[in-house]
């Protein structure tokens, strides 16, 4: 039986490279700079205690799947250093693993990230309203074909390179679903839920409308990660 642990992504600013600074002044525009500031609270606790889990598991050997990851051995190693360089909480985590004897894999395919990538550049960047609406709606009309053949090729990578009684790990964004694309006899072992991670997500731009709710969601976010939730295998 194979293992993945598999950690939803909630990015900060470093992840997003050169679209960090558009992203951070439409996050204080749209929901006011003392919401934002507690917004990026509530990511910093989240990565604290991911990373507190995995400190307590022993990684050796285990085979590191990131999110938008197009390298492994030399490059993808860079790739990981640049980013923990940069202040990713993500990737300072991946560097800490690896440091331990965990493995790096190329999971993704070049031209589908970088596909994803100008699309939301674009968007973010336009300028006019006209410039705006056109790239929201090339948006809208790829981004979910691209997420499915980003998934595809994920998990296709994972069932290739994940070998008999291996463990792996996959840092990924919320929005992927590729547990269902995965072999059966590969247990998913999700030690944040994906599913309230997204919600959290959606509810981000209207929370006042429903506070209670994504107040829920954001001590969860924060909380400790026990045996009983991180322990609990998903059947794909």
């Amino acid at each position: 039986m194979r293992t993945l642990i598999y950690v939803p992504i909630i990015h900060t600013g470093p992840d997003l490279g050169s679209m960090a600074k558009d992203v951070n002044e439409i996050g204080i525009a749209d929901l006011g700079e003392a919401f934002w500031k507690m917004h990026q609270k509530t990511i910093d606790g989240y990565w604290e205690k991911i990373s507190s889990y995995l400190d307590a598991a022993d990684v050796l050997g285990m085979k590191i799947y990131q999110d938008g990851l197009v390298a492994n051995r030399e490059m993808g190693q860079k790739i990981a250093e640049e980013g923990a360089k940069s202040g990713s909480r993500n990737f300072e985590i991946v560097l800490k693993l690896l440091k331990r004897g965990a493995i790096l894999v190329r999971t993704e395919d070049l031209m589908l990230v970088k596909k994803e990538h100008d699309m939301l550049l674009a968007l973010i960047q336009a300028e006019s309203t006209i410039e705006k609406f056109i790239a929201v709606m090339k948006y809208k009309l790829i981004k979910n074909i691209l997420l499915i053949k980003r998934d595809k090729f994920i998990a296709q990578r994972i069932k290739e390179t994940l070998n008999p009684n291996e463990r792996g790990i996959i840092f990924i964004g919320a929005y992927h679903k590729i547990k269902r694309k995965l072999p059966g006899d590969i247990q998913v072992k999700e030690i944040k839920d994906a599913e309230k991670v997204r919600e959290y997500h959606k509810l981000l731009p209207n929370y006042l409308k429903n506070k209670k709710r994504f107040e829920q969601l954001t001590r969860y976010l924060v909380s400790e990660i026990n045996d009983s939730e991180g322990l609990t295998f998903f059947e794909s």
